[in-house]
Formats: C-alpha cells, structure tokens, sequence
C-alpha cells in the first residue's frame, strides 16, 4: 500500500480528534471496561474545592471514579495555607468518596520536584518512574489501595 506522510508542526484539532476518536474506537472493541466507561454518568467527575474567607478558590483537588479506581488528576494549595494539613484532609476526605462509591485504589502522577514524599507520608506507593522527565528530574506514578 503506498501511502503520504505529512509533518505538521502545530496543533491540529480536527486531527486530534480524529485520533482520539480512532483509539476509542479501537479501544471499545477490545475492552468491556472502555466501552462502559463512555456511558454517561459512569465518570464520576469529584471536585473538592477549599476557598477563602472571601470565597476565593484557593486549593483543592479533581478527581474522576471509574473502573474502581480514584484518578486524582490535580491536587493544588496556594502557598499561603500549605504545612497546615489541609492537603492531608483533601486526600482521606477524597479516598472516602471513593470508598463510599465502591472504588479500590487511588491512582496519581507527580513530578520529583512536586509532592513525592507528600504522598508517600499519606500511604501512596510508587509503581512506575521516568527518570529524566524533565531532564535532571523524575515523574513518577503512584497508588495506594483502600482496603489496606
């Protein structure tokens, strides 16, 4: 089959969302737990938000439930209230979300530079690691179960 490359330095929607519908696609037909997952209401989207005196938004976390899993996709604090536990709040009052909601493990990602040892202290474990991700860095991937 002959076919033509093209290299397109820049960002292309209509591309990417042709891509990403090709995997789900391609996905749906290999996995009973993508094609449910595309349900609606299956994702449940979670979103813990810590304001200030004035209403603003100062920290929190978003999350998604799926497959039985917590996915913590950002967990933030301004500078001004963090040291003072309140991350540690967020994440045991988001496990038990996800306990009540019948999910078995949190899953997250995080930069070296970021709150590694945070997350170990509150019981995550690292399962998967990139070192030089940035370059003089690592990423790496954690979980902790529920049930432990």
């Amino acid at each position: 089959m002959d076919y033509k490359l093209e290299v397109l330095l820049e960002q292309d929607n209509k591309f990417s969302l042709f891509m990403t519908n090709q995997l789900k696609e391609f996905n749906n037909e290999r996995s009973f737990h993508h094609k449910e997952s595309r349900k609606k209401g299956y994702v449940v989207p979670i979103n813990l938000i810590v304001s200030d005196e004035n209403d603003q938004w100062i920290g929190g976390i978003t999350a998604e439930l799926y497959w039985n899993w917590v996915e913590i996709d950002v967990l933030w604090l301004s500078d001004q209230i963090r040291g003072m536990g309140i991350g540690t709040d967020l994440l045991k009052k988001l496990e038990t979300i996800g306990v009540e909601k019948g999910a078995e493990n949190v899953l997250l990602t995080t930069f070296e530079f970021q709150a590694r040892s945070f997350y170990e202290l509150n019981g995550y474990r690292v399962v998967g690691e990139i070192k030089d991700y940035p370059p003089g860095s690592s990423y790496y991937t954690m979980v902790k179960s529920l049930h432990s």
